[in-house]
């Protein structure tokens, strides 16, 4: 190698290249937003709705996601839909979660302390769901919004959102256990459904995985 060759600088400018990804997710907002994007394109109203942030705060947020390449944007008539900029993102996302939970105690015991609130809820195994329903002994709910149901689900899955779940319990079989998932491991909507489900009479479980550990899943066999 060149000794007169910029070392150094070379360095100095590859590592603050790769800085611009940290400072951007350094803001719990920001990460809320990738992880709702993960789900399926939504407009900045959408988002806005979701997170409970403002039209302004929202736009603000995803600038600077656009700014360091991590979403993308196109134009459907009025409205501007975002998107993660590519499925790799989706992967550092669930891999930034897992270590996270793994190096930080916090993490679990946020999750514990809201599960240990549903005390009557129980969890199955994606796999266990996945082989009741090819038996025919189980149904799946998938009570993400609707737009998120056609982004992609689990195949045989039935698109019940949260917010409509109480107009579907009158045509959903009592007989038939319910299994419910939703935006994966941090959701709250699955066990909130649960236990609706299961104060009408139904035999219900909550799913811990979703569509991201499905594929997964589905990649390793």
């Amino acid at each position: 190698m060149d000794h007169n060759f910029p070392v150094r600088a070379f360095k100095d400018d590859l590592y603050r290249q790769f800085a611009r990804i940290g400072k951007c997710l350094s803001s719990d907002k920001r990460l809320e937003l990738m992880h709702l994007l993960s789900q399926g394109p939504k407009s900045v109203e959408k988002l806005a709705e979701a997170t409970e942030m403002s039209v302004a705060n929202v736009s603000r947020h995803l600038q600077i996601l656009l700014d360091a390449n991590l979403v993308k944007y196109s134009k459907r008539g009025t409205y501007v839909i975002y998107c993660l900029a590519g499925p790799h993102i989706e992967g550092f996302l669930n891999a930034l979660w897992r270590m996270s939970e793994t190096q930080l105690a916090d993490i679990t015991r946020v999750k514990n302390d809201f599960l240990s609130q549903c005390e009557d809820v129980q969890t199955l195994s994606l796999n266990e769901v996945l082989r009741k329903m090819d038996e025919g002994s189980m149904i799946l709910l998938d009570v993400r919004p609707a737009d998120e149901f056609e982004a992609g689900h689990i195949p045989g899955a039935i698109s019940v959102p949260m917010e409509e779940l109480h107009l579907y319990l009158q045509s959903l079989p009592k007989e038939t256990p319910i299994a419910a998932y939703c935006r994966g491991p941090y959701c709250v909507a699955a066990a909130e459904a649960v236990e609706k489900l299961q104060r009408e009479g139904f035999t219900a479980f909550r799913v811990e995985e979703g569509v991201y550990e499905w594929r997964e899943f589905q990649a390793q066999r």
